[in-house]
């Protein structure tokens, strides 16, 4: 095979075909859309480019394109969230292109980007919006032949409706992060389970009994706040906006200020899209043994720049656990070097969650070469059509059967006249 990839060990392949098919046993939504896609060929002679996490389920996402006939080429959208035994695999066992190293610096990172770009892709696929973006500053020569792309998370999406506000964004995007069958699964209960699993894995430490501040009460924020009370925490949760922090408090949880939370919490995650969150005088605030983590989608939610200039001493006491010894001997413990901790320290979601994530995407990308003719260049959610059918799907699979209205009730629910 031509050298068009750049991974760690090929040698690692074995093992992640393993752990692909494991995943794959969790994903029955995502399995039937690749045999239908196999039978159907919807993605024939389409060149796509993704940029997303390399874990298991993205590899069986990828293996659905492909049966859809799509020419995929994939990069990390993380540094640190490759899986390599599972980029070995793609490359060695499906002949796709994977461009993904755990632990990438920023340059090889953009390299990457660049190289799924030279793939000059009809359909972007998104985790975070750094391929697009990309393409739209650097590789402006590409854009003419792009249909249109998906975006898999809260944080791209706002990076997208910013730029089709501003008049931008030269192509129409899906906006898979907003499916009910996405923001309400993977962000509430994938996130929540995710999360814990990284500061878990990290640190090893017990979650009962401990105050467990949670920043932000999106849907992340609300299934990590509801994860760690279930354990056991004392969950505090920080907000700025006034209905999520009504919300958080009549779901019962302690709401407050960042900087009065700060003295007050042992572990502290972000989950907001937003820059410092956790700033400098939060580090002042804070207890010795404080434990930092992220599970946003970019670094910025904690100010690192801040926290390595107060610190007089820098050493890394456990894989992902980084600890900062201040100058009045008070030591902050950041996870995962602030990226996404469920990633950098664990797995990610679960393959169950992610089937349906994944299933959007997969039909999002079909959608996108139906419709290519009628979209605008701006940011469009997934057609409700589309999310119950992925909702049926998954119920069917889960054995679950539901009522059906009767002709009578539908009549009912479209009429106007029949009152009290």
């Amino acid at each position: 095979m031509e050298k068009n990839f750049d991974v760690k060990d090929l040698s690692l392949a074995e093992g992640g075909r393993l752990r692909i098919e494991w995943a794959e046993r969790e994903m029955p939504v995502l399995r039937q859309i690749r045999e239908r896609f196999a039978k159907d060929r919807p993605l024939q002679g389409i060149r796509l480019s993704a940029c997303l996490h390399v874990t298991t389920e993205t590899a069986n996402l990828m293996r659905a394109l492909q049966a859809g006939g799509a020419d995929v080429v994939l990069c990390a959208s993380n540094p640190l969230s490759t899986q390599d035994d599972v980029a070995a695999s793609l490359v060695s066992h499906f002949e796709i292109p994977v461009y993904a190293r755990k632990g990438e610096d920023n340059e090889t990172y953009y390299e990457h980007i660049h190289a799924a770009l030279d793939h000059q892709p009809h359909i972007t696929m998104d985790d975070g919006a750094d391929l697009v973006s990309t393409l739209h500053k650097d590789r402006r020569e590409l854009l003419e032949q792009v249909k249109g792309g998906t975006e898999e998370t809260t944080t791209g999406v706002i990076r997208l409706r910013a730029m089709a506000k501003d008049g931008a964004l030269a192509y129409p995007v899906i906006a898979v992060n907003d499916a009910m069958t996405k923001h309400f699964f993977d962000n509430r209960y994938g996130t929540g389970q995710s999360t814990l699993d990284g500061i878990i894995r990290a640190t090893n430490v017990l979650l009962a009994g401990k105050t467990f501040v949670v920043a932000g009460y999106g849907w992340c924020g609300r299934g990590l706040a509801m994860r760690a009370r279930g354990l056991g925490s004392n969950v505090i949760v920080t907000e700025v906006e006034p209905l999520a922090a009504l919300e958080a408090v009549m779901d019962g949880f302690r709401v407050m200020p960042m900087i009065e939370a700060a003295p007050l919490g042992d572990i502290f995650c972000t989950l907001t899209g937003d820059i410092n969150v956790i700033d400098k005088h939060h580090f002042e605030a804070m207890k010795d043994g404080a434990i930092i983590a992220n599970s946003g989608h970019f670094n910025v939610e904690i100010n690192i720049p801040a926290l390595e200039e107060m610190a007089q001493e820098k050493r890394r006491v456990r894989p992902f656990v980084d600890q900062y010894i201040l100058p009045d001997g008070r030591c902050i413990n950041l996870l995962g070097e602030g990226r996404l901790v469920n990633l950098a320290a664990a797995e990610g979601h679960p393959a169950s969650v992610m089937d349906m994530s994944f299933a959007n995407q997969a039909m999002a990308a079909q959608y996108i070469l139906e419709k290519a003719d009628e979209l605008e260049n701006k940011v469009y959610g997934v057609p409700e059509e589309l999310d119950r059918e992925i909702a049926r799907l998954k119920l069917e699979a889960m054995g679950v059967r539901i009522d059906q209205l009767t002709e009578e009730q539908q009549h009912y629910l479209a009429s106007w006249e029949e009152g009290t």
